[in-house]
């Protein structure tokens, strides 16, 4: 909460203005707080401070100097004009912070002890999300926008800067994955905005976008195919299928059923047909990360079905066809990243069916969904590497953490 208030005074943006660094006075006058909340001002800023949202100027521990200075964190949280494009065209995630802090979330994760002394429906294998059971409504379903159309924006619209952060440094440093792909389906593609980057780094891809009716609504252009559908029925042909943080939103029931239909999308992989999954993968991290990643892992508690059916949309051939999936694998981060990870993932846990996955449970719903191999290419601090079930077998998947890049074929 003491983050929320930050972002809803627009601290960030007012340490920004004011060239990088300020006061506390600078902060009451630029934010028009009464002079008299100053001293609460400060406690609010050394807890932020300890907590690595912004840092003291004179580098204490404490925070209880005059001056404040923006950090990483916080340098992703300014708004408005002379604010940078840090995170691929959404120069701030201010959204995302007030996504996570809102009602309906604060709210289903204050009913979660109830919830967990909650037997399964009888008619179900996973439990409804707490946010769902608390409110009747799921994120990013019709039912949310029926529930609370301003809300359901808001989510949708934070759920955008958080899919794309980061997305330009994937094509950057992972080239080699799409250089040899022609032709693209971006399952849950929203308004475009991951594909048309990609054409813009790859003139030579032909790109769709498969989502919902609403979601794409009267979106057009001529660069980029939008197809309206679902991804738990039927993901049309494609060379590579790309699932860019898909299955983190869903069970491992849904997320088989939507690689095994990626799987029928793609040819074989003689003919690179290929499923790209950009997507976190979780180790045993420690600190920041993992506290986040583990936080959305929480609001995520439906994946198995979208990959079987990404599986049975790839045709069979000589190249392997791929499907594409962009989201988060867990690796084994310390520190902050750890802790950042961990957090995400209860976060999904509370919202959401889904969750966020070590190396072994993807590769579970990898060979699940009808994969026979897959490679992980970790790379968030530019440290890459490659690793391989089995070369020899005729499947393939690429995984990058961080955001990682799976790449799967027949």
């Amino acid at each position: 909460m003491a983050f929320q208030c930050a972002v809803k005074l627009g601290i960030p943006t007012a340490i920004h203005r004011a060239s990088g660094t300020a006061s506390l006075p600078d902060l009451v006058a630029a934010l028009s707080l009464p002079p008299a909340k100053l001293p609460f001002l400060r406690r609010l800023m050394r807890l932020l401070v300890n907590s690595g949202v912004f840092a003291a100027a004179d580098d204490t521990a404490t925070g209880s100097a005059g001056m404040y200075r923006l950090t990483p964190l916080s340098w992703l949280l300014v708004e408005g004009e002379g604010a940078a494009p840090v995170v691929d065209g959404h120069p701030s995630q201010v959204l995302v912070v007030l996504a996570a802090t809102s009602r309906h979330c604060v709210e289903a994760a204050m009913g979660l002890a109830d919830w967990f002394g909650k037997d399964l429906p009888p008619s179900s294998s996973v439990p409804p999300s707490p946010l769902k059971e608390v409110h009747g409504a799921a994120l990013f379903e019709e039912s949310m926008a029926n529930l609370d159309p301003e809300s359901d924006s808001m989510f949708n619209e934070a759920l955008a800067a958080f899919d794309h952060s980061g997305f330009a440094t994937v094509l950057r440093e992972c080239r080699e994955v799409f250089l040899r792909v022609e032709w693209l389906t971006d399952c849950r593609g929203g308004d475009g905005r991951a594909v048309k980057a990609i054409v813009e780094a790859f003139p030579h891809i032909k790109c769709t976008v498969l989502d919902f009716p609403r979601v794409i609504g009267e979106t057009r252009t001529g660069v980029v195919n939008y197809v309206a559908g679902d991804m738990f029925r039927d993901i049309p042909p494609a060379q590579a299928v790309m699932l860019h943080l898909v299955p983190y939103h869903w069970s491992d029931e849904d997320c088989v059923k939507i690689l095994a239909n990626c799987k029928k999308a793609i040819p074989t992989r003689e003919d690179r047909g290929k499923v790209i999954i950009i997507d976190i993968v979780i180790g045993a991290p420690s600190g920041l990360l993992l506290e986040a990643q583990l936080l959305m892992d929480v609001s995520m508690m439906d994946y198995v079905k979208i990959l079987a059916q990404c599986n049975k949309t790839i045709p069979n051939g000589e190249y392997g066809w791929k499907v594409i999936i962009i989201d988060i694998v867990n690796g084994a981060p310390s520190g902050p990243l750890l802790e950042i990870q961990l957090l995400i993932n209860v976060v999904m846990m509370v919202v959401t069916k889904g969750r966020q996955r070590d190396e072994n449970e993807w590769r579970d719903l990898f060979k699940t969904a009808g994969f026979s191999d897959y490679k992980i290419v970790k790379n968030w601090e530019l440290e890459l590497y490659l690793r391989s079930i089995d070369p020899k077998q005729c499947s393939q998947i690429l995984l990058l953490t961080g955001f990682p890049l799976s790449l799967l074929g027949k």
